[in-house]
């Protein structure tokens, strides 16, 4: 038995692969590693993993599926994506599948233990959180089961949001908060990063009527996001 946390290295350049795999032995975890997409998504849907390290572009299977596959199997698997500098479409994407952050190459290599270090952390938020939440629009959310209604279901990650949000109802929540909060970042880490305004538009696509004009999850400029929910006066409507 082992108290390691145990990483997946998906990458097929050989010496970012092996970069990586030294640098976080070197850290303390145990890893492994595939070379491939076939190889990568195989070892991904075993479930022996607290995170998973995968590179968008690669031979065979590529990311993106590789993600939307662990998805279909497990909504609570870390995972984080590495993409092209350049491309955005490639962020968006990776996290509208349910990554749950994403690195842009070139990285730093002290940036992406930070972001590793991060995801894996444990918050704690969700512990004291009631079962249900029910949302302004009458939709109600079931946080055990990371769903909503018989169609609607979550990421950990974006139930991570919900409940913070949530727990912070009564004031609007900066994104820096969320960050450190929900993700786990380190207050004073100057992470450039879309995470949280994607999984927000994620999450608005799911409970809002219209995710243009939300209603359950409003912007106040200036200040975040602010989680409305039914009262007891909007629920005797």
């Amino acid at each position: 038995m082992t108290d390691k946390a145990r990483i997946l290295i998906v990458e097929d350049e050989n010496a970012i692969r092996t970069g990586l795999v030294d640098v976080f032995v070197y850290h303390g975890y145990d890893v492994d590693y595939a070379e491939h997409g076939e190889e990568g998504l195989s070892k991904a849907l075993s479930g022996l993993f607290d995170l998973i390290l995968l590179d968008v572009m690669l031979p065979g299977i590529d990311g993106f599926e590789i993600c939307d596959r662990i998805r279909a199997q497990d909504r609570q698997q870390a995972v984080i994506m590495l993409t092209a500098k350049t491309s955005d479409e490639d962020i968006v994407r990776g996290l509208t599948l349910g990554a749950d952050d994403y690195v842009s190459k070139p990285f730093s290599v002290t940036q992406l233990v930070l972001r590793v270090q991060a995801v894996l952390r444990r918050t704690g938020i969700g512990e004291a959180t009631d079962r249900e939440i029910k949302l302004q629009n009458g939709l109600l959310v079931d946080t055990e089961n990371l769903s909503a209604g018989d169609e609607i279901v979550f990421t950990r990650r974006e139930m991570d949001v919900l409940q913070y949000l949530y727990s912070q109802a009564e004031r609007p929540v900066p994104r820096e908060e969320l960050l450190v909060k929900v993700w786990g970042y380190a207050s004073h880490m100057e992470i450039e990063t879309r995470t949280v305004d994607i999984h927000i538009a994620k999450l608005r696509r799911k409970i809002e009527h219209n995710p243009s004009n939300p209603e359950c999850i409003v912007t106040v400029r200036g200040a975040g996001y602010r989680l409305m929910v039914a009262t007891e006066s909007n629920t005797e409507k």
